[in-house]
């Protein structure tokens, strides 16, 4: 059976997503294990390494390429002549993906912080924050599949 465009599409932008929301979830715990490494040893050297790619190479294309395929999606969905747009389950996605995108930039200040050994945070903090992804994530998902609205 030959898959459409729409199959393709869909199938990429739920690549990105797992690729986007891995590095969400393990930037912030890198954090953690950063804040008990003294600034300007080899440990803390190495974690603003790992951070920095972290965020170059995976998280923001991954981010990218997620809203482009998803902003597609919706345009081509079939709910009606402006796609998927039109209905609520996707505004209330598209609402909760910001608010993922926003934690997204407070994490790419957070990996500058580090790189200048200029921490605010606690590993509390950071242990707190690595969960926002993940309840947001849940939301995305539940509205995604259920379509409630």
């Amino acid at each position: 059976m030959k898959a459409t465009m729409y199959e393709w599409i869909k199938a990429f932008h739920i690549i990105f997503v797992i690729a986007w929301m891995a590095g969400m979830l393990y930037l912030p715990r890198l954090f953690v294990y950063h804040c008990a490494a003294e600034n300007r040893s080899a440990q803390s050297e190495t974690f603003k390494v790992m951070e920095r790619r972290l965020l170059r190479a995976i998280i923001n294309p991954a981010m990218i390429a997620t809203w482009v395929l998803g902003l597609w999606l919706g345009w081509l969905g079939p709910a009606s002549r402006y796609g998927w747009f039109a209905s609520g389950w996707l505004q209330a996605k598209i609402v909760l993906v910001l608010v993922l995108s926003g934690v997204h930039g407070l994490l790419a200040r957070w990996v500058k912080d580090f790189a200048a050994d200029g921490n605010r945070h606690s590993e509390k903090f950071y242990r707190i924050i690595n969960e926002v992804p993940t309840v947001l994530m849940i939301l995305i998902v539940l509205l995604v599949v259920l379509k409630p609205f």
